[in-house]
């Protein structure tokens, strides 16, 4: 499996992260979601083009950890693109992720960045942008993620 980027949002992660940055619309987040996946579903997976459709994948399924919550992330989570004129590219950043303490269960495969414009949370109007491979076996400690630059976008 191999960090991607979802092809409904292909060459819109940098606006829609801009969107949660400028607070525009107001109720924009972005929402991080921990996956526990079987398998090399990498093909099926980026067409997916809601979060709904990503979990009702066969092999495809969001951990129940005890503790374990999705993290909702607003513009004071988020920095500001940076456009890099002198290398012809455009990042974007979250600042650290602390997913909580996380109970052993499901081992962690994969989180997936996605796009909520509304708010509202329903995995049918999320739109998932990116996926990050992240190998984690809970043990009843917090959880850090050092997402850092988890888009970047250039020639």
């Amino acid at each position: 499996m191999a960090s991607f980027t979802f092809n409904i949002a292909k060459g819109r992660v940098a606006q829609l992260h801009r969107n949660v940055n400028d607070n525009d619309p107001a109720a924009s987040e972005l929402v991080v979601i921990a996956l526990s996946v079987s398998g090399d579903q990498d093909a099926a997976m980026k067409d997916a083009d809601t979060v709904a459709a990503l979990l009702a994948l066969a092999n495809v399924a969001e951990v129940t950890n005890t503790g374990y919550s999705r993290v909702d992330l607003t513009d004071a989570d988020v920095d500001a693109p940076t456009v890099d004129d002198s290398g012809d590219a455009q990042t974007c950043a979250v600042q650290e992720i602390d997913m909580g303490a996380i109970s052993a269960g499901d081992a962690w495969t994969d989180i997936v960045i996605a796009y909520d414009a509304t708010g509202s949370g329903a995995d049918s109007a999320l739109i998932p942008m990116t996926l990050s491979d992240f190998a984690k076996t809970p043990d009843g400690s917090n959880i850090i993620i050092q997402a850092g630059n988890y888009f970047s976008a250039g020639e």
